[in-house]
């Protein structure tokens, strides 16, 4: 291959297709959206924000539903039947799981991520990657990292110190890696600490590569690009989407003046070369897939999933034969997916009002049932919430029932934590997260007790998003990660915050009791007996409650767990084996700081059982001189910026936008108040996005925010747009205007 076929087989062909080379024996390989399902679309190049339908696939329950589950097999048959699905339809790598740490409840994609526990979500995606790919078909491990907001993703900065991104940030990643082994992994948008993660060599080789054997290819997210030269140093191989042949030209010129080796190419070309080849020979075996069978695992899934968060006088499950009221307009039109690059065309939808009949007035039933959450509008990629509060038309149905009805059950749809300022005033609450296709039966099965609930929460409820220890500072353009190592349940355990629900919470209609703890070296093993009436499942949850005199750390963390069936009066032993990473911290290298170590194990946080005492002689592990007094030893609210200023162990410097300097880091939006051209630019693209689409829709704001809201280099990516229209209109900008005339010109 000549060198600029080699740099060209480095980028894409279009939006989801790689370059093919037929005189080199090289085909193209078809990318699809696959967290929850397959989304593969056909004849529609630049829709790749999914505002068109694609191919009919399953729609399985959101990442946010299934991490619910705990349950890493149910996990591993839902990566294994979409890959199944991609096989069908011809695509030969999934863009997914996405494993970035809930930070903030406010962020529009946390439902397709799966937790606040890096522990948890690490264990969830390695077991979706391990049976995706056991047929061929390859997945690409999302968003490598620190990818935390929707506002301005494309051009933020995580800001945070290096402990704080080994044991929160990036160790799902590694879990993932190490044990799941994907044939890609996606880089992010964002900067971390100054650098964007593309051009980041020492995330994308020295740790992704070098330290965790990671020997796939790494592919931008769409349009995330930043530097093609030093992506190439870095050890980014793939550019997407493709069409612009972005710094082609570039990457030429800086072999040739010896600034780039060629080999940083080579290196890439045959990565890829791997991955295409690898997907080709998937895609000969012919695979019939049966989508009536992946509909009833959408089902089991969701039913598994869901987590039953109130029951007052055992209100679930429903009778045969009570009247029962159906109230709320999700009864017949369920959120069962978020919007955004994952939103599936699902071969069929079953909502709750389709197999659930009322057949009462709220007043006259033995019981009635509200349908709410939040409507699509609220939560989708591309945006952040602007708060967690239900739409107060839904707050006001549920209290009217609540009202007229003391018998009074909530189902709720949401991908995130929302405000429950009525939870006090209903008997049952029913948490379905984003169910899928197979919602309403799964919904059905659980209430009349056909299926008994047990899913437990994969992240905290606040009872009101004022107690995050991050709600004054999010989001910004440079994500300030004051709070540190505090995320999720390790702040408010301790800062002894009270929450609605804590994280690894959820009811059964059967009782689980724990007995004969027993540790013995690295072996912990505890009794589980179903002590109820009903077979049920129990997420067994081990904790490690590191010592709290030295080095701050979170009171416990989660180290292990396992989910057990269990018919009634049936008991089983669970064991889990401990390794010294469990009780280790990041201090230049992963360290075990000498002391005792509590471990817990149990089914309820509230609920747990001492197994055993650890006593690690350990290693000296630094304790910085400002620790002594500060908010990490005792977090309470939000922490000052002096404070993280120390834990950082430097000075934050805000990025400023500067009149005359715009960069093509910069977007329209930005400049537009300094600048008529890109205000005109400004109203032009929004006339275009609200002709096309309906203002007011996730669609709209998402068009929006990726395209007024873009870095120029993304626009100038993603719009498939050759020659240097972008960079003229940035000369402008920055009042160079014979300057941006001869770069349109193709002279400058």
């Amino acid at each position: 291959m000549t060198l600029r076929e080699k740099i060209s087989l480095c980028e894409g062909k279009n939006f989801w297709e790689t370059r093919d080379f037929p005189q080199y024996g090289i085909p193209s390989m078809f990318m699809c959206d696959g967290p929850h399902g397959l989304r593969k679309q056909e004849g529609i190049e630049k829709d790749y924000l999914g505002v068109n339908e694609s191919r009919p696939a399953t729609c399985f329950p959101a990442a946010v539903s299934t991490a619910c589950s705990w349950d890493e097999e149910l996990i591993g048959k839902i990566g294994a039947a979409i890959a199944g699905e991609a096989l069908d339809q011809g695509a030969g790598l999934l863009l997914g799981p996405g494993v970035n740490i809930k930070r903030n409840p406010l962020c529009g994609r946390n439902f397709e991520y799966f937790s606040e526990d890096p522990y948890l979500a690490g264990k969830l995606a390695a077991s979706y990657i391990k049976n995706a790919q056991k047929n061929g078909i390859g997945t690409c491990l999302k968003h490598f990292a620190c990818n935390n907001q929707e506002y301005k993703r494309l051009n933020s900065d995580s800001i945070l110190d290096e402990r704080t991104l080994r044991e929160i940030y990036l160790t799902p990643f590694e879990i993932a890696v190490r044990e799941g082994k994907p044939k890609a992994v996606m880089c992010a948008y964002n900067k971390i600490n100054g650098i964007y993660c593309s051009d980041n060599k020492e995330l994308l080789t020295g740790i992704l590569r070098n330290e965790w054997g990671f020997d796939g290819v790494v592919i931008t997210d769409w349009g995330a690009m930043n530097d093609r030269i030093a992506a190439f140093k870095a050890g980014c191989d793939l550019n997407m989407p493709g069409g612009s042949n972005y710094m082609e030209k570039e990457v030429l010129n800086a072999v040739a003046a010896g600034e780039l080796d060629e080999a940083d190419i080579e290196r890439s070309v045959q990565r890829i070369r791997r991955l295409v080849m690898e997907a080709r020979e998937a895609l000969k075996n012919r695979y019939e897939c049966d989508y009536d069978a992946h509909h009833e695992l959408a089902r089991v899934a969701a039913e598994q999933s869901a987590v039953l968060l109130k029951n007052d006088d055992n209100i679930l499950p429903l009778k045969e034969g009570q009247k029962i009221a159906v109230v709320g307009e999700m009864a017949k039109n369920m959120r069962y997916q978020g919007a955004g690059s994952s939103h599936i065309n699902p071969t069929r939808l079953v909502h709750p009002a389709d197999v659930i009949a009322g057949n009462a007035s709220v007043e006259e039933a033995d019981v009635a049932v509200v349908f709410a959450g939040l409507p699509p509008e609220y939560e989708s990629e591309g945006f952040d919430r602007d708060n967690i509060k239900m739409p107060s038309g839904q707050i006001k149905l549920i209290e009217e029932t609540a009202a007229k009805n003391p018998n009074t059950v909530v189902v709720l749809f949401c991908g995130a934590p929302v405000e429950t300022p009525w939870a006090d005033k209903v008997k049952g609450i029913l948490y379905m997260g984003l169910p899928g296709q197979a919602g309403g039966e799964a919904v059905k099965n659980l209430l009349y007790g056909v299926a008994n609930p047990s899913g437990k929460l994969a992240e905290t409820w606040p009872l009101e998003y004022s107690d995050c220890p991050l709600s004054a500072y999010y989001p910004l353009r440079d994500g300030q990660y004051r709070e540190g190592i505090y995320v999720g349940y390790r702040y408010y355990d301790k800062a002894n915050v009270p929450v609605r629900w804590k994280f690894g919470y959820g009811l059964s209609y059967t009782e689980f009791t724990y007995s004969n703890p027993h540790l013995d070296g690295d072996s912990v093993r505890i009794t589980v007996t179903n002590t109820g009436s009903r077979a049920g499942a129990e997420v067994v949850q081990l904790y490690i409650a590191p010592p709290q005199d030295g080095l701050y750390r979170p009171v416990k963390e989660l180290k292990r767990f396992a989910k057990v069936f269990l018919e009634p009066g049936e008991s089983r032993e669970i064991s889990f084996t401990l390794d010294e990473r469990c009780f280790a911290v990041w201090d230049g290298g992963w360290k075990v700081p000498g002391g005792k170590y509590t471990v817990l194990v149990g089914g309820n946080p509230d609920k747990l059982t001492v197994a055993g005492v650890v006593d690690k002689e350990g290693v000296e592990v630094r304790i910085p001189e400002w620790q002594t007094g500060s908010w990490y030893e005792k977090p309470s609210g939000t922490p000052a910026l002096e404070e993280w200023e120390k834990l950082l162990g430097r000075k934050y410097v805000p990025y400023t936008l500067q009149k005359g300097r715009f960069t093509m880091n910069d977007t329209v939006m930005e400049m537009k108040e300094y600048s008529l051209v890109m205000r005109v630019l400004y109203l032009y693209v929004k006339k275009v996005v609200t002709k096309n689409v309906k203002p007011g829709t996730p669609e709209y704001r998402m068009l929006i925010e990726s395209s007024v809201g873009s870095p120029l280099r993304n626009l100038q990516i993603s719009g498939g747009m050759k020659g240097n229209i972008f960079k003229g209109l940035l000369a402008v900008a920055n009042g160079k205007y014979m300057e941006g005339i001869k770069i349109f010109l193709g002279i400058g």
